[in-house]
């Protein structure tokens, strides 16, 4: 029996600041994601701190994953594909707190962005549609 959406999988695309990870970036960031499960071994982790370029070059990533993964792009890798679940560990590679990692993808210092937390968050009003821009 063939599946029906209750709506059109275009309309995740619509969400302003959300990226919706689906079958397509799950394919395009296999590699990525790779790389990223390596970072739960002590020695892997220690072998990306000595030489980070080359130990991405063990993976088949696009070479604008690897450019991100070394500029802790963390927004630019989930636009290419990459899944918050599996980024978090480059940055805990990297010591940083959960609360950084957010925070590096919005804009805020670590202390903002908890201040704006524990503030009751970004409002939910304004911006809903990107196509309709209200």
């Amino acid at each position: 029996m063939p599946r029906t959406r209750l709506y059109s999988l275009d309309e995740l695309d619509d969400i302003p600041g959300t990226k919706v990870f689906r079958a397509r970036e799950s394919r395009q960031a296999y590699h990525l994601h790779k790389f990223c499960m390596s970072l739960m071994k002590a020695e892997n982790r220690e072998a990306f701190k000595a030489d980070e370029r080359a130990y991405l070059d063990q993976y088949a990533m696009s070479e604008e994953q690897k450019e991100a993964v070394l500029e802790r792009n963390l927004t630019k890798l989930i636009q290419l594909g990459g899944n918050m679940y599996f980024l978090v560990k480059i940055a805990s590679t990297d010591g940083w707190s959960a609360q950084k990692a957010v925070s590096s993808m919005s804009g805020m210092s670590a202390e903002e962005y908890a201040q704006m937390m524990l503030a009751g968050g970004r409002s939910p009003e304004g911006l809903r549609s990107i196509r309709n821009k209200n």
